[in-house]
């Protein structure tokens, strides 16, 4: 179940607002100039769909997105506990860093964690199957996807060279919660 809980940036222990509530979350987050949706497929995906089947299936809604935003690709990615590289990329991630564009990722199947440093609040977001967020550029967040990943997602960027994070060095997202 998708959740947002919202701690200060100087408590991690203490949690300020926590909702499960699909529209209260898409209304805390828009109060942050964060985009919080939830999508459905036109069609069934079935067991571990290719990256082809994915983009399919929600090409309606990129489509929209690219036409609002105008953003110039698109990938999906798929993680797995089986990963040999997935220690390594946790780490990488759980690493506060920021862009030079939004950070726009769908959902397919699975779970990650989202955590956003934003005016002395932690907003960490559970994304799950059929959840988008789009972090504006510039938000200082890090992302967790646990130690046994499992998801696919969406990937939809301004440019076309993909992924490309600017490390803050701050070590904040040592002191919050993490995925199992």
């Amino acid at each position: 179940m998708s959740a947002l809980t919202i701690f200060t940036d100087t408590d991690a222990a203490t949690q300020v607002w926590h909702s499960t509530d699909a529209a209260e979350i898409a209304e805390k987050l828009k109060s942050k100039d964060v985009r919080f949706e939830r999508w459905e497929a036109d069609r069934d995906l079935g067991e571990n769909p290719d990256s082809e089947t994915v983009i399919k299936a929600y090409q309606h809604a990129i489509d929209r997105l690219v036409a609002e935003k105008g953003y110039q690709s698109w990938d999906v990615i798929s993680m797995r506990a089986d990963n040999p590289q997935k220690d390594v990329l946790r780490t990488k991630f759980l690493s506060e860093h920021t862009h030079a564009e939004d950070e726009v990722r769908f959902f397919v199947e699975g779970a990650g964690l989202f955590c956003l440093h934003l005016d002395g609040h932690i907003y960490q977001i559970l994304c799950e199957k059929n959840d988008l967020i789009s972090v504006p550029e510039g938000t200082a967040h890090w992302f967790d996807m646990g130690s046994a990943p499992h998801f696919t997602a969406i990937r939809i960027f301004d440019n076309q060279e993909g992924w490309i994070a600017n490390f803050t060095g701050d070590t904040i997202a040592d002191a919050y919660p993490r995925l199992p």
